[in-house]
């Protein structure tokens, strides 16, 4: 199935009434589901296909509520999003099992690798472009990614 049909039944799942689609052809299944409003995501539409690529809406930075202080806030302004170089599946481990690269509180370094994100069956290590600490981290381990997806939230060191 050709990425040009695909976005057609994105699109129309969008506009139409149906909450949910899926479609098998030559083999392949391809679920367009429309967004709940209990998701966090931005996306109007999300599918998840047995394709050979992965597309995941990007996940949003929360909003913190009015009764933070000003204090948190503007420490949280400060905070640089990290975002996805490609297109792939986001892993927190270079294995199964394995101790994940970073965790929440984490001191990492420029070129001190955050994450692998496996595109087209090559895993590709995601270095830190600058140093600072982990203060959120946004994608679920084995989660697909968008380019440009924000992956971590880090204060500058």
């Amino acid at each position: 199935m050709e990425i040009d049909n695909v976005r057609q039944l994105v699109k129309l799942v969008e506009e139409s009434g149906i909450e949910e689609l899926e479609i098998s052809s030559e083999g392949t299944t391809i679920r367009i589901q429309k967004q709940r409003s209990c998701d966090r995501s931005p996306a109007a539409a999300m599918f998840s296909a047995a394709y050979p690529f992965p597309v995941a809406p990007v996940a949003p930075v929360g909003v913190a509520p009015a009764a933070v202080s000003s204090a948190v806030t503007e420490e949280r302004a400060r905070w640089k999003e990290f975002r996805s170089p490609i297109v792939g599946t986001f892993y927190r481990a270079p294995a199964p099992g394995a101790e994940a690269f970073v965790n929440v509180g984490d001191r990492v370094g420029a070129g001190q690798t955050l994450c692998i994100i496996e595109a087209m069956k090559v895993m590709n290590e995601i270095e830190a472009e600058f140093p600072g600490v982990i203060r959120e981290i946004l994608v679920e381990n084995g989660s697909p990614v968008e380019a440009e997806a924000i992956l971590f939230l880090l204060e500058p060191a």
